[in-house]
């Protein structure tokens, strides 16, 4: 019985030893390891980091600007219908026909950046605008605007905060022919609640692919048809100081 505990406990001893003698070689790959590990977290720590940071600069860059309540835009567009016999002028592939000179001042509602339809050749950018009390910060706080399909949607909870007249009477969705690449760029660039000026020709517009494409010359239609095609000459972003001066000039 002695033997055998004896043999028992030099095994044990001899397991012992040979952990002790194996310990500094192992230690080593867990220490690597770890640190394999930790670099690894800490790597992926950083990309979401870096992700979520680029996320909210993304954000904070595009937000929509707000502003307090009242009517911001007062005055209504301005256009001056052009000659029947006005001369038509190409642009890239399509032959555009002036119909009217068009400028206005409004709030952007919405945008929306087209590059697969058929028209995205000639209109990159829709811009759907809105003036009188639809550049009411109260009136557009109950509305849920968005764009598809070239159309300018709005939703609201029963009942309105205006009039639906007063809806589709002052606001629009513009189809931007951008004259110049920086235009574009421009248009593309603004925030949802920007002040903007547009000046321009609204325009019919033909080419093979799309047949023809003719504006709106009204601000009280809707529906099909209903969307201005403006080719855009000059914008300009405007203070909505500068804009409520102008208004109350326009007043008297």
């Amino acid at each position: 019985m002695a033997g055998q505990a004896g043999m028992i406990g030099g095994n044990s001893a001899r397991g012992f030893e040979s952990h002790l003698f194996r310990r500094p070689e192992i230690a080593p790959k867990l220490l690597l390891n770890e640190t394999k590990i930790r670099k690894g977290f800490v790597k992926k720590i950083l990309v979401l980091l870096a992700i979520a940071g680029a996320c909210y600069a993304y954000w904070f860059l595009h937000r929509p600007i707000t502003y307090e309540p009242g009517v911001l835009i007062g005055a209504d567009p301005t256009q001056v219908n052009l000659p029947r016999d006005e001369p038509t002028f190409d642009f890239g592939d399509f032959h555009l026909k002036p119909l009217a000179r068009f400028t206005l001042d409004a709030r952007l509602l919405h945008s929306r950046v087209y590059r697969f339809d058929p028209g995205a050749r000639l209109v990159p950018i829709d811009l759907a605008v809105g003036w009188g009390p639809m550049s009411d910060q109260q009136v557009l706080d109950r509305l849920h605007i968005t764009q598809s399909m070239r159309f300018f949607w709005y939703e609201y909870q029963n009942p309105p905060p205006i009039p639906k007249d007063q809806i589709i009477n002052h606001a629009t969705n513009i189809h931007i022919i951008p004259s110049t690449r920086e235009l574009a760029a421009s248009c593309k660039s603004l925030r949802c609640g920007a002040l903007v000026h547009l000046s321009g020709e609204l325009v019919e517009a033909t080419d093979p692919h799309i047949a023809t494409w003719r504006s709106s010359l009204s601000r009280t239609d809707s529906g099909n048809g209903a969307c201005e095609l403006l080719y855009l000459e000059k914008i300009e972003l405007l203070s909505a100081d500068a804009v409520l001066n102008k208004s109350r000039f326009v007043g008297r």
